[in-house]
């Protein structure tokens, strides 16, 4: 009993809320699609589907207070005091906060978007649920079996979503390459937690880096090993993250992968592996940290060019949006070079604003889709500025954010990022990331011009926009510009804060000194 009376529950408040959430959704379409409902008569998919949505809405929308309240008070709380494996502290409510803010808005744009194309059904939500709740468990963990379990909770409902679209090849194929690639990634990461616990006995974090401090087993016999097995973990969670090497899954699942889900992907799994991965390195690591910094200094540069180059090439504006996708990983992990609390909370800055910047360009497409086609190639896009004035008028806002144009907040965490890579005397690392987001913003600006410069005999078929997809474009457009103008003004939405980068930096800080 004493065990159980250690455990403080309220730490999986948020994801109580979404995996009940998700629950209550599939028990909720079983009863709806019965022809015996409460409504006496049968209803269609898409009433059900909307229905679901907005419960989905609702039980995101209960995590997110659940975290953003204890971020502003700067709280933190373990799952147990003497084995915490799950910590909600501020790195995590911050990570919980911004997770289920871009849940929000990919239920949003999806409401439509699935209806046009025929596969609006209510398991869409749970399967989005269960992988938040992923999401959170890596956020959240102190612990390495905690880690892989947010991993795969996290995965294996994305790699459902990838091929949502079941009666598309392209779709299957998706979520085929996705689940082949991922099933490596999770084997190597697994590989990797092996040797570490091999070599040290422990899987808690900060066991593991006192373990390693105290040369306990020597440090010649475990050493190597140890620094193997935070090889193989990194790579694992590269993967995620889609650095270079590990990078060749993105373009293919984002193309086949419905708009709404390359979104989610492309926002939440990069933002809560990112975050998983800076607890893991930052709680654990000390002795092998010069060893590893000429690894992300490689990774960073080859991520950011590749990216920025094979962009380039693409006429297809999901592929496109992928590279740039492992160019802007790049960038984030000029944040790892360093391993300042400065460029902690520039990164965490960064995630805020390419949650809008992302969420936008990929909920205009998902605006366009219709009839069970998608909008997705710049052919398709010539000439929208005539036929969509205020759809052309936002991709282009969400386009100069992305290459990072001065006035949105691309340019202010693009500057906040590299700044603090130059205080750390990073100067050619930060010459090499200016040089591609110049190349950057050739390929970004090609849309624009193919919206107001060029014309297409075909227009788009939909022509009245969801509410829900209006509310979120409405939303990213104003974050983008807000954020462009007043950085630090992002402590209205964290309540308390006087400025959003003292208070990651106080998260960061908390985490990696006291953890100790």
């Amino acid at each position: 009993m004493n065990g159980l009376e250690a455990l403080d529950l309220s730490v999986l408040a948020p994801l109580l809320f979404v995996s009940g959430g998700s629950l209550l959704v599939l028990l909720g379409e079983v009863l709806l699609s019965h022809r015996a409902t409460f409504l006496g008569k049968a209803t269609s998919p898409s009433w059900i589907g909307t229905v679901l949505s907005f419960v989905s809405i609702l039980f995101l929308a209960l995590a997110f207070f659940s975290a953003i309240f204890p971020f502003g008070e700067g709280t933190t709380k373990v799952f147990h005091a003497t084995s915490p494996m799950l910590v909600l502290d501020p790195l995590a409510n911050f990570a919980i906060a911004l997770l289920t803010l871009a849940g929000i808005f990919v239920c949003l744009m999806s409401v439509t978007y699935l209806a046009e194309m025929d596969i609006h059904h209510g398991e869409y939500y749970a399967l989005l649920l269960l992988a938040t709740a992923g999401m959170m468990v890596l956020v959240a963990a102190t612990d390495l079996m905690t880690l892989f379990l947010g991993i795969e909770l996290m995965s294996i409902p994305i790699y459902v979503m990838a091929g949502f679209d079941r009666k598309k090849l392209r779709s299957n194929e998706s979520a085929l390459k996705y689940l082949i690639v991922g099933g490596f990634a999770s084997a190597i990461l697994l590989y990797g937690m092996a040797l570490l616990y091999g070599a040290t006995g422990h899987t808690d974090f900060t066991e593991i880096r006192s373990a390693l401090a105290s040369g306990n087993p020597p440090f010649a016999a475990a050493g190597a090993l140890a620094l193997f097995g935070f090889a193989l973990i990194v790579v694992g969670l590269a993967f995620k993250v889609s650095t270079v090497p590990f990078h060749q899954w993105t373009p293919d699942v984002y193309e086949g992968a419905p708009t709404p889900v390359a979104a989610y992907m492309s926002v939440c799994v990069k933002a809560a592996a990112f975050v998983a991965l800076l607890r893991f390195l930052g709680v654990t690591l000390e002795s092998f940290a010069d060893r590893l910094h000429s690894l992300f200094w490689i990774l960073a540069l080859l991520t950011m060019t590749v990216g920025n180059v094979m962009a380039l090439i693409q006429e297809n504006v999901k592929r496109m949006l992928a590279y740039s996708s492992i160019a802007h990983a790049g960038y984030l992990l000029i944040a790892l070079v360093i391993g300042t609390p400065e460029a902690y909370s520039a990164m965490l800055f960064y995630l805020v604003v390419y949650l809008f910047m992302n969420l936008g360009a990929f909920g205009v497409m998902a605006a366009l889709a219709s009839r069970g086609e998608e909008f997705d190639t710049l052919d398709q896009f010539a000439g929208l500025a005539k036929a969509r004035p205020a759809l052309a008028l936002v991709m282009t806002l969400f386009m100069f954010a992305l290459a990072g144009i001065p006035g949105t907040g691309g340019f202010i965490a693009k500057f906040t990022l590299f700044a603090s890579a130059v205080n750390a005397g990073q100067v050619w690392l930060v010459i090499f990331a200016v040089l591609n987001s110049l190349v950057s913003v050739f390929y970004y600006l090609r849309l624009p011009v193919a919206m107001y410069m060029k014309t297409s005999a075909r227009t788009p078929a939909r022509v009245d926009l969801g509410s829900g997809e209006s509310l979120v474009l409405i939303a990213c457009a104003a974050a983008v510009l807000f954020l462009g103008f007043f950085p630090s003004g992002l402590d209205v939405f964290f309540l308390k804060s006087a400025d959003v980068l003292a208070w990651t930096k106080f998260a960061i800080t908390a985490l990696v000194f006291g953890a100790a």
